[in-house]
């Protein structure tokens, strides 16, 4: 299977848990190369192969780069999880046009990019993408217009790729609400856990059960939006 984003929190989670039900595991990372290499040596000692590629899911050249080394190093793709994304807090008046354009090259040409040069291996494989979306991308968030936006596209490119890739490749998408990552007591995290009928804030667990879920669900399943969010997102 290939991560992108696998080097730190949902991502190192997703690839742990792929390696410790025996897959082999290439995972991808940006800027953060110690935290790489950290994850890789986990991942080994579960005793599956895997490997860690630098890439930039923002740019083409880097991504066949990246993806051409997967293929040569690990031969066939299952599984691609399209992880890597980007967060920020900007009031929507404060947006700059450089905020809103890395935004949607990261959340959505990333993944686009990143399933175009999967898609010959993974139809060979008769395999699945799994993306990456979050409740923001459901419900409007005042200070978040870019990043909701984005996973909103992603969203819907999610359902577009189900019928434009069928019968061959499965696709579906798993839309966090608020994880917590070990942030701490904060008084936002609180905040949300105290609004969540679960009245808790989600886990790297949860996240990864339902990524685990598609990696295995029936072949039947696609097109699929799982939010896990403890029920934040029925208002």
């Amino acid at each position: 299977m290939v991560i992108t984003g696998g080097a730190i929190h949902l991502g190192r989670a997703i690839a742990l848990a792929m390696a410790h039900s025996g897959a082999q595991v290439a995972f991808t990372y940006l800027d953060s190369k110690d935290e790489a290499s950290r994850t890789l040596a986990e991942i080994k000692k579960t005793g599956r192969q895997a490997i860690a590629v630098p890439c930039d899911v923002r740019d083409g050249k880097s991504v066949a780069t990246a993806f051409q080394a997967v293929q040569e190093q690990c031969g066939q793709i299952d599984v691609l999880v399209n992880n890597a994304g980007f967060f920020a807090t900007v009031s929507f008046t404060d947006i700059t046009e450089e905020q809103w354009d890395n935004m949607f090259a990261i959340n959505v040409r990333g993944p686009f990019l990143v399933a175009r040069h999967c898609v010959p291996a993974l139809r060979s494989s008769r395999g699945r993408i799994i993306n990456l979306g979050s409740l923001g991308g459901e419900r409007p968030w005042a200070t978040h217009a870019h990043y909701c936006s984005s996973k909103a596209a992603l969203h819907m490119l999610s359902q577009v790729m189900a019928k434009a890739l069928a019968p061959e490749i499965a696709v579906n998408c798993v839309a966090p609400g608020m994880i917590d990552q070990g942030q701490g007591d904060s008084d936002v995290l609180k905040r949300f856990a105290g609004n969540t009928p679960m009245k808790r804030n989600g886990s790297a667990d949860d996240v990864v059960s339902a990524v685990m879920y598609f990696a295995t669900a029936p072949y039947f399943v696609t097109g699929q939006l799982l939010t896990v969010d403890g029920g934040l997102g029925l208002g």
